[in-house]
């Protein structure tokens, strides 16, 4: 069953998970939704990793489990700093598999990235050397609910600094189900802020009255997508891009001046294939503010399921 009054946050120890903890801390906040904060490891993990980088020899539990409450101490406390209800939990396990089944059972999954090593690396399979092997071993191939991960640093190693309000929300856009579930999401997230939403869709680069053509094809088919959007929101203010080039450079451009940038996942190609290939690895390694993800799974989930709860945290509305 669904808990759609809760978010996910997975935390592992180092500071990301606690400004992801702070990020959700602070929606949660905003929508009247508590928090469920996990820490999973498994032994082999925790020795090659460590949490707070400290050494606990392999086969050692009880060390590996104090580390555990520590970590989930120090997030609940930033939890109950913004006055949001919060419940810890352990898990002994392959952190993956864990949150990837935990998924099932919330609506958003927060974790934090800070660039190398970490539980976000280890999930999102951001590099070859990590615990979970390809990136098709990645969360966001898996997941059944979306993700938002927030980066603790930019590349020069400054630290990223999360607003308590979200005034300028991103989305890129396509005609894929993906695209547009995407675009759903985003609309009621900005909408729950009263932001402003920027709807960017890539094309590709041409020449002469070739670009002509194909730039006109592609604003009408975002017109279109956009309407409905429109007529449900009468109240949010809409901004369509169309963009020239790679949709990832455009996304991460994009996540230098907005707070959050939401992007759909199907595996293949275009905006929507950007969490699954080496397009993806760039966006996350190299954006500046949250990114949330619309995983395909997700979008599988929803259509075979009845419609009897929120599709997401940002269809619940704020008190």
């Amino acid at each position: 069953m669904i808990n759609d009054k809760a978010i996910l946050v997975g935390v592992d120890g180092p500071h990301a998970s606690y400004k992801a903890t702070w990020w959700a801390a602070n929606y949660a906040k905003h929508a009247g939704l508590t928090l469920q904060i996990v820490c999973a490891y498994s032994l082999p993990s925790y020795a090659a990793v460590s949490f707070d980088a400290t050494y606990t020899a392999m086969g050692d539990d009880n060390a590996a489990h104090n580390d555990a409450q520590e970590i989930l101490s120090k997030a609940k406390a930033i939890a109950d700093e913004q006055g949001v209800e919060a419940s810890t939990l352990i898990v002994t396990g392959d952190p993956a598999s864990v949150f990837v089944e935990l998924s099932r059972n919330y609506n958003l999954i927060v974790i934090g990235n800070r660039g190398k090593g970490g539980l976000a690396e280890r999930l999102l399979g951001t590099t070859s050397s990590s615990l979970l092997g390809t990136t098709s071993s990645s969360l966001p191939a898996y997941a059944y609910c979306p993700i938002v991960v927030v980066p603790y640093t930019d590349d020069d190693g400054n630290l990223m600094h999360l607003n308590n309000t979200i005034t300028k929300v991103a989305v890129g856009s396509d005609e894929s189900k993906w695209g547009l579930k995407a675009l759903e999401i985003a609309a009621a997230f900005a909408d729950s802020w009263g932001a402003e939403l920027d709807v960017i869709s890539a094309v590709p680069n041409m020449k002469g009255s070739e670009d002509e053509g194909v730039m006109a094809s592609f604003q009408e088919d975002l017109d279109v997508r956009i309407k409905p959007l429109e007529e449900a929101y009468p109240n949010l203010k809409i901004n369509k891009q169309i963009v020239p080039g790679p949709a990832a450079g455009a996304l991460t451009k994009a996540s230098y001046d907005h707070d959050v940038v939401v992007v759909g996942s199907r595996g293949r190609g275009g905006f929507t294939g950007l969490l699954l290939g080496s397009t993806s690895q760039g966006l996350l390694q190299h954006a500046v503010g949250p990114v949330y993800v619309v995983p395909r799974k997700y979008v599988e989930a929803a259509e075979t399921r009845l419609d009897t709860v929120p599709s997401s945290p940002a269809d619940v509305t704020p008190k």
